[in-house]
């Protein structure tokens, strides 16, 4: 089977776990997985299985990504946090969406290669950064949306400090594996709400960077800034293998 039949065949699985928003389905048959995965898993690009990436580190099954993007309900005019840039791929995604994404990435060699797979594919709103992605982007904040791809004890404070009113953030909680669930945060007015969503399985948001390195943040060149119900199988984040 060619990668472009299974890439329908992903599109049509993806429809029937629920992720039935056009954009974001439009959005992930726009980006080429396979260019994201090592070339010993290229046929595989398409399966809904997670991925190695090196690092310790895998890509996440194409159905908990079109979940959590799905679930964050982005405008095209909005502002992207994402917390664990990992192979460039959820990234991606979220650039066909948003105006604007600023992703923060722990380990600086994955962080090189997500870089030179976003500017191959021509994406020029995306900012990338070198560093604690449990400290968020606190300058350029608020954001109107945040996902995390790192799981917390509790929904990280520091990062939900940074959402516009109106705001949303999708992030993983809980301290055991077996036991995590991805949660929405929502912030209006009165503060914040938070609803539980699906199952999951995501490596701990962890406080510190990955490599020694003086730290560097990457800007494109200039151009346009262009709950579901039920249980998710297991999966394993862009922030590490399970």
């Amino acid at each position: 089977m060619t990668l472009a039949a299974r890439k329908i065949r992903l599109i049509i699985m993806l429809r029937q776990a629920g992720i039935t928003d056009p954009r974001v389905l439009s959005a992930i048959e726009l980006v080429p997985r396979e260019i994201f995965v090592p070339e010993i898993f290229r046929d595989q690009a398409y399966e809904n299985v997670a991925l190695p990436i090196g690092h310790g580190q895998t890509i996440s099954q194409p159905v908990v990504v079109g979940l959590m993007t799905q679930a964050l309900q982005i405008g095209e005019r909005m502002k992207v946090l994402e917390i664990g840039t990992g192979s460039g791929y959820q990234t991606a995604i979220l650039s066909k969406l948003c105006r604007r994404v600023y992703t923060v990435e722990r380990h600086r060699p994955l962080l090189r290669d997500a870089e030179a797979r976003l500017e191959q594919l021509g994406l020029r709103n995306v900012t990338t950064r070198y560093g604690d992605g449990s400290e968020g982007w606190r300058p350029v904040a608020p954001f109107d949306r945040i996902l995390a791809a790192a799981a917390a004890a509790e929904v990280p404070a520091n990062l939900a400090d940074q959402l516009a009113e109106g705001g949303v953030m999708i992030t993983p909680v809980g301290t055991r594996r077996d036991d995590q669930r991805l949660v929405r945060v929502t912030r209006d007015a009165s503060g914040f709400k938070t609803e539980e969503m699906v199952r999951v399985h995501f490596v701990p948001l962890v406080p510190s960077v990955g490599e020694a390195d003086n730290g560097s943040e990457h800007r494109p060149e200039s151009g346009p800034e262009s709950a579901v119900p039920g249980t998710a199988p297991p999966s394993r984040s862009e922030g590490g293998a399970q």
